[in-house]
């Protein structure tokens, strides 16, 4: 008789592990609005299924736990077992032998201690405060609220240009969006209950590609009123394109010889292609926006005599200055800021870099864009140094492993220490190794590991550690400025200077593009209403029916790129737009959640604004 077996799971065991694994994909796929303190019941109730009866805090009091919470939802308690909920769950947290009941606890904590408010509304109400509509998730967390399901639609159906009508509602952007948008619609898909989220940015691709040249819509008649945007980035851009189609005549001024902000002298050719950002802006000026190039408030122009000329002025000026190491030497001839690096490149004034040893620090997508512009200058090394984990790096996946394609080193864990300069001349960069420590705000800290200090040979050093905002002549002229940023309300204005507003990233810190295109939007729609109006922006773009056909597990569809060999040499685009079979293929796996399930109820389609 042997002692020993080799077992094999039980079908339970296979069917509970299917269960956990369709339980992640809905938890990914959460909708947005959802009720906290429901949520909250029910996570008790899946950690209580877990407990192994050892500890009674854990086995009993999630259990209680979970009756008390149903109390609350039933509308059976009264406001003290809200305070009895919070001192159950820390007790727990303090008691529990593992970690299946004190952070099951620690959750119910958080949930009772910055929910509160819902709670008291069941109990004093019968319903909660979470939002009202169960909006559709991918248009919910759009900054912008793109109308997505309506434009795949139109794009299933091959009416590419309505679809870029449609997007243009809500973004003026579409063609620079389908090439470097973060797209934050993606995360919570519904689609993910099936097998994996819908290719939206590839999508938004082939409409741009596709629908050739598109004529904003006609401007309403005009209101006799002048407004001045500061600064020609997405935010400004934005902001001006909608305001010129509610009547207002819009100027804008940009201190660089083109408009486009970062878009233009901070994004490489090679992932936003110069002429597609151009089509964007073409149209933007189609309108009738007017710019002035090449003036710079507090150089050129005084602030205060500018806003004097119109009824309303807008800040939207970017973060165009760079974050220092604060190391010793910083200020040397070959060791520049991502900024500058970027912005020369942009301006076709960018040096040669054949022979040298390049090293970028950061590991964000500034940080990306870089390297891999190095390697395209033709550095014969090019290395980036992070002090944390590729997995803390803050870079999209895909541009990190595209940089790695292209032959750059990842250089993790190190963090600069000193700059090895001899005779005016760089040498290298001096780092010290760290070690990976304690997680604060879900993101693990770093300390020195006490290896001893490691030194890295290169000729050119390029700083991506972050981006800073030019505030000072704007602080001079009575704008509010704190901690490094144009502090102004939610709506984008200041209490006391009713005719100033501002908005995108010098007001909100270094963000996304379609944020910083949110912005815009929110600034158009607040200060026409200041000036006395309340013009809405609409789309007569008819969407098309959903069919009701099945629509069973299909693999996403992801957008080609050059090979790494061939592209590293130039900055021509590296990404490739779907065929046109692909992408029908691609349309059709959304669950059209506009339509079906909530969205024709609650949330639905947004028609203008």
């Amino acid at each position: 008789m042997s002692r020993l077996e080799l077992r094999s799971r039980s079908n339970s065991q296979l069917i509970v592990e299917d269960i956990y694994d369709d339980l992640s994909l809905r938890i990914k796929s959460g909708p947005i609005g959802v009720c906290p303190v429901d949520t909250t019941r029910a996570f008790i109730e899946m950690s209580h299924s877990q407990t192994c009866g050892k500890c009674v805090p854990c086995r009993v009091g999630l259990l209680q736990l979970k009756h008390l919470i149903t109390d609350v939802l039933r509308g059976d308690a009264d406001i003290s077992v809200i305070d009895l909920i919070e001192e159950t769950a820390k007790s727990i947290y303090e008691t529990a032998d593992c970690a299946i009941g004190y952070e099951a606890a620690q959750m119910v904590y958080k949930s009772v201690k910055y929910c509160r408010d819902d709670y008291e509304e069941h109990i004093n109400s019968g319903r909660c405060t979470c939002l009202n509509t169960q909006p559709v998730p991918c248009v919910s967390l759009c900054p912008a609220g793109i109308d997505i399901p309506g434009y795949i639609a139109l794009v299933k159906e091959e009416r590419y240009a309505d679809a870029i009508r449609l997007i243009r509602k809500d973004n003026p952007l579409p063609t620079t969006c389908a090439y470097i948008c973060e797209h934050p619609c993606e995360e919570r898909c519904r689609r993910n209950m099936i097998d994996d989220s819908i290719n939206i940015r590839g999508i938004k691709r082939v409409a741009s590609d596709f629908a050739g040249e598109v004529d904003p819509p006609k401007c309403n008649v005009s209101t006799g009123k002048k407004i001045a945007v500061i600064g020609g980035g997405p935010a400004g851009l934005s902001a001006a394109y909608y305001l010129q189609l509610m009547g207002h005549q819009t100027t804008v001024y940009e201190m660089l010889p083109k408009l486009g902000g970062m878009l233009r002298y901070g994004i490489p050719n090679y992932r936003l292609p110069k002429k597609r950002l151009d089509d964007d802006i073409d149209a933007i000026l189609k309108t009738g926006v007017e710019v002035k190039f090449g003036l710079k408030i507090g150089v050129d122009i005084d602030f205060n005599e500018l806003s004097r000329k119109y009824d309303a002025t807008l800040i939207t000026i970017g973060a165009s200055t760079d974050k220092k190491l604060g190391l010793e030497g910083e200020d040397n001839e070959n060791v520049v800021s991502a900024v500058k690096f970027l912005r020369e490149v942009g301006l076709d004034k960018a040096k040669r870099l054949d022979g040298k040893k390049t090293v970028v620090i950061g590991g964000g997508n500034v940080a990306m864009d870089a390297v891999r512009t190095a390697v395209r200058l033709g550095s014969e090394k090019v290395s980036c140094v992070y002090r944390r984990r590729t997995a803390d790096m803050t870079a999209l996946p895909m541009e990190i492993e595209g940089a790695l394609a292209e032959g750059v080193e990842l250089i993790t864990l190190k963090a600069p220490k000193k700059l090895e300069i001899i005779d005016g001349v760089l040498k290298g960069i001096w780092v010290t190794p760290q070690m990976i420590s304690k997680i604060k705000d879900k993101r693990a800290n770093v300390i020195p590991s006490g290896e001893e200090d490691e030194f890295i040979e290169c000729d050119n050093i390029v700083v991506a550690i972050g981006q800073d905002i030019e505030t000072k002549h704007y602080e001079d002229a009575g704008i509010p400025v704190a901690k490094g940023k144009i502090f102004s309300l939610p709506t984008g204005g200041f209490d006391a200077l009713p005719n100033i507003f501002s908005g995108g990233d010098c007001a909100s810190g270094p963000s996304t593009v379609i944020k910083a295109i949110a912005a815009g939007k929110v600034l158009a729609a607040n200060i026409d209403e200041y000036l006395g109006y309340r013009h809405e922006i609409s789309c007569d773009v008819d969407i098309p029916i959903p069919n009701k056909d099945d629509r069973p597990s299909c693999a996403r569809v992801e957008l080609g790129e050059r090979e790494a060999c061939e592209r590293k040499d130039d900055f021509e685009e590296i990404e490739l737009c779907m065929p046109k079979m692909a992408a029908m293929q691609e349309c059709g796996r959304c669950l059209r959640c506009d339509h079906y399930g909530f969205g024709i109820f609650k949330g639905g389609r947004e028609n203008l604004w």
